[in-house]
């Protein structure tokens, strides 16, 4: 056994710059990852769908083609696109990053054996301090069929050679939305399956139907309140050869390559089937805890396997802490990389806390969906005294100039405070917008500091003092 001062475990975008930040203070810091280092960002999560994305709505939306009197044809060369975003994968500064600060990397998957005691590789380390950031991964749901097909998931869609005619989509959260509307963009036929009967079922109802209307426009076919009851798959004749032709590999479900040719067969709970040449199956996601054996650590987990902490990040066995999704927070990049930067300052003595912040988000359709805060409805349940303010896209200068009025901008406060409890911005460049907000809120400021600002016009953001004054008396 080798004693360090600090074990890390798993290299997502908490993880990491925990460990060089330890490093530089002359702590002795082993680094675990059994995948590729940086987690799901660079690897299957931000950086390809963003880029994919990108590439999608260069193409203008369905409904308004030919609006401004140009008119444009559009082939889609699909091989190079996918090219282009497996370009973006990795992020290749880490390993350097991670040996200029002296870290120890093990490329293995890490088990507890003992309280902060941890078996990688074939051999054993223990430390006083051990951060846990192993994030989560896809949830494959149990449908009949399904495992014995090529389906894919948001890891492996990134190794598609080319984009398919068809594709079947189970699930309609963000991640179904986002890669959703790009591939309907881009001119595959898109059929979203939900079990819910909207989507983004965890926000509130405006923003599912603002949504839908925007995927609907650029043809995406919803089943919305249905249930994939049984997956079959049927491979084209000669598909292996054909593939081969391409330079390609057949994948069948197991870790081989994406998008083997054949057709999906969908049966709903209704009795319609759907059929395409792709399944992807984005219906959640689960806890990367399973190799961990956390019991042996003394580490408590949830009944959803996720790695329960206190508002220091401390497990249930004292000196481990976690960070990132793997605790059940939202999974998001920029929530793990604000963890490792509380956990450094806890570790120093410091009171910080895990939510000691203005949490904000943004979905990357057309339009953009930037959420922060907390909603109308979820103030409510607090016991607020709460109210909002909306404002329809139409009423703001610059997206009515550019006939951008799918969406709203709205803002929830607290009556007897003034405070600004949250906002939801769905625009263009929604996800940019809505720091606006952000930064008020981290700042304390009330509604009225808003108020009173000078926006540029025709701007965007000039609506939001627009929106303020709508609690103005009189207003």
């Amino acid at each position: 056994m080798e004693k360090v001062d600090v074990i890390v475990i798993g290299s997502g975008q908490g993880g990491v710059p925990a460990a060089v930040k330890l490093a530089w203070q002359g702590k002795q810091v082993v680094l675990f990852e059994k995948g590729a280092l940086g987690g799901s960002c660079p690897n299957y999560g931000c950086y390809p769908s963003k880029a994919f994305l990108g590439a999608a709505f260069t193409i203008p939306r369905r409904d308004r083609a030919g609006l401004w009197g140009i008119d444009v044809t559009t082939r889609v060369d699909s091989t190079r696109l996918m090219e282009r975003v497996r370009s973006k994968l990795g992020a290749r500064h880490i390993k350097d990053s991670l040996d200029r600060a002296g870290v120890r990397t093990v490329m293995a998957a890490a088990s507890f054996t003992a309280e902060r005691t941890v078996s990688a590789g074939g051999d054993t380390y223990e430390a006083q301090t051990v951060i846990i950031n192993t994030g989560n991964g896809p949830f494959v749901p149990p449908i009949p069929g399904l495992d014995r097909t090529p389906f894919m998931t948001y890891i492996d869609f990134w190794q598609l050679k080319r984009l398919p005619p068809r594709i079947i989509i189970l699930g309609g959260g963000y991640i179904g939305v986002e890669l959703g509307q790009g591939l309907a963009r881009l001119g595959a036929e898109t059929h979203i399956v939900e079990l819910q009967d909207r989507i983004v079922a965890h926000e509130d109802a405006e923003i599912s139907s603002a949504l839908k209307d925007a995927l609907e426009s650029d043809g995406v076919i919803f089943h919305l309140g249905r249930k994939a009851e049984r997956v079959d798959h049927e491979k084209q004749p000669g598909h292996e050869q054909a593939a081969a032709a391409r330079g390609e590999e057949a994948r069948t479900s197991g870790g081989e390559q994406a998008g083997a040719a054949g057709v999906f067969t969908v049966t709903l709970d209704s009795g319609e089937k759907l059929q395409a040449e792709a399944l992807l199956a984005v219906v959640g996601q689960r806890p990367n805890t399973a190799e961990l054996d956390a019991a042996a650590g003394g580490i408590e987990l949830s009944g959803r396997g996720f790695i329960t902490v206190n508002d220091r990040f401390e497990t249930s066995c004292p000196g481990v802490y976690a960070i990132g999704d793997v605790t059940g927070q939202p999974a998001f990049t920029h929530v793990a990389w604000e963890d490792h930067r509380r956990l450094l300052s806890i570790l120093e003595g410091g009171d910080r806390r895990q939510g000691d912040r203005v949490l904000g988000y943004a979905f990357f359709t057309d339009p953009e969906v930037g959420r922060c805060g907390m909603t109308l409805t979820a103030a409510k349940e607090k016991g607020l005294n709460a109210r909002s303010a909306t404002l329809e896209l139409e009423h703001v200068a610059r997206p009515w100039l550019l006939d951008e009025t799918r969406g709203f901008f709205q803002l929830v406060i607290d009556s007897d405070s003034e405070k600004i409890l949250g906002a939801t911005l769905i625009c263009p460049r929604a996800g940019d917008l809505v720091h606006c907000i952000i930064d008020l809120m981290e700042a304390g400021a009330g509604w009225r500091v808003l108020e009173k600002a000078v926006h540029i016009h025709p701007a965007f953001a000039e609506g939001l003092p627009t929106l303020a004054r709508k609690f103005l008396k009189g207003s």
